[in-house]
Parts: C-alpha cells; sequence; structure tokens
C-alpha cells in the first residue's frame, strides 16, 4: 500500500492543476454566456420583430444584444451631458422619488452606483475592521469617512465599511464603527475581492514597503 501511495499522490496533484486550470476558464465562460444572453434580451424589447438578426438573416446572432446595450448606453450618456437630457432625467427621478417603493430601490442603487464609479470614491480604500467581535478582523471597503449624525450622537467620528460577504462580494454587511478603529490598508480592491471571493485561499503578497518594514524589523541570526 505504502508503494501506491507515491503514485496516488501525484495523479491528486495533477488533478488539481488541471481544475486549477480549467474551473476559471469554465467559470468565465459561464458568466460571459449568461451576460450576453441577458444582454441579447434587450433586443426582444427595443428591437421589432421584422428588424430582428433572425428575421433578417434567418438565424439568430449571439452578441447582437451587447453591440445594442452599449448603443444605447452610448446615446443615454450624449443625452444626460447635455442641458435638454439633464433636465429629462431630473423629471423623470422627481417622478420615481413619488413612487413609495421604487424611489428607495432607485435611490439606493443610483448612490451605490456614483459611489462605486466615482474616481474619487471612497470605496476604492481597502480597511480592515474588527467584527462581528473584538480580536477578530474583516476585510471591508471604505464607503464614507464620516456619518455626521452618528459622529455627533455619539460625539466620535463615525465611519461606514462595507463588507462583503465571502463567495459573493454583492452580498454584505454595512457596519458604522469608530474612525480610530479603521485600519487602512495598500491593499488594492481587486486584491481584496480575490481575497474575499476565495474565503482566503488566494492572499495578496505584502506592499514592498511593508514587506521591507518587516524584514528590518526581524533580529538578526
Amino acid at each position: 500500500m505504502n508503494e501506491r501511495r507515491p503514485g496516488w499522490v501525484a495523479l491528486r496533484r495533477y488533478l488539481v492543476a488541471g481544475v486549477l486550470v480549467w474551473l476559471p476558464i469554465l467559470a468565465t465562460i459561464w458568466v460571459v454566456t449568461f451576460m450576453l444572453h441577458i444582454m441579447d434580451r434587450l433586443t426582444l424589447l427595443l428591437v421589432p420583430p421584422a428588424y430582428r438578426p433572425e428575421a433578417l438573416v434567418g438565424f439568430a446572432l449571439p452578441g447582437v444584444g451587447v453591440v445594442l446595450a452599449l448603443i444605447v448606453v452610448f446615446l443615454t450618456g450624449l443625452l444626460v451631458t447635455n442641458l435638454i437630457g439633464r433636465s429629462l432625467i431630473r423629471w423623470g427621478e422627481e417622478l420615481l422619488n413619488r413612487i413609495p417603493v421604487v424611489r428607495t430601490v432607485y435611490g439606493g442603487v443610483k448612490s451605490f452606483a456614483e459611489s462605486v464609479l466615482s474616481q474619487s470614491s471612497s470605496f476604492r480604500k481597502v480597511v480592515m475592521v474588527e467584527y462581528p467581535r473584538s480580536g477578530v478582523w474583516s476585510i471591508g471597503f471604505l464607503t464614507a469617512e464620516d456619518v455626521p449624525e452618528v459622529s455627533e450622537r455619539l460625539h466620535e467620528p463615525h465611519a461606514a465599511v462595507y463588507l462583503s460577504a465571502a463567495l459573493n462580494a454583492t452580498a454584505g454587511y454595512l457596519v458604522i464603527v469608530p474612525r480610530r478603529q479603521v485600519v487602512e490598508l495598500d491593499m488594492s480592491v481587486d486584491a481584496a475581492m480575490k481575497m474575499i471571493i476565495t474565503c482566503g485561499v488566494v492572499v495578496p503578497p505584502p506592499h514592498p514597503h511593508l514587506a521591507a518594514a518587516v524584514a528590518s524589523a526581524k533580529p538578526a541570526a
């Protein structure tokens, strides 16, 4: 039995190596295919039946939805950058804000999108806070440097931190903690996301200046 063990170890190593190659490839293909399928559904909403690809060429053309989505996004951006477009958007938002449930969803999604896509957004800061209890640290993203009302009532500056859930970065928790307890990291957002999604399996290397500081702090042999 012991003679066969090295062979099984080698077989397991090869299988794991193969899975590590194919798993991210298949996952990427699945996500891209799903997104293309969703975007292709736009043709059913925006293009009359007589002008759809299957009606013109006799068969469906995958990816047409992507082109259509890009055109719609471009035209929308072109529209909202002029005075007339901004007036229409403002009128539409005022209309949506009068609908009880819709205004909550729309306002939350808009604020989140503006925070994430803004180049100056504090969401791009990776931080560390003690959560869910003292002595246990969680990786999160600083979304607000200060929450005025909370800071005023608790007589201390408080910050808002978004903690993503493992395996699903779009789900998580919003915690408001004292600003002095927030530890900022040099880790990039992409590196932090990879670490969270993989449940800590993929750990980013230390920042160069941090690694140098740790090496200099080690006692000489």
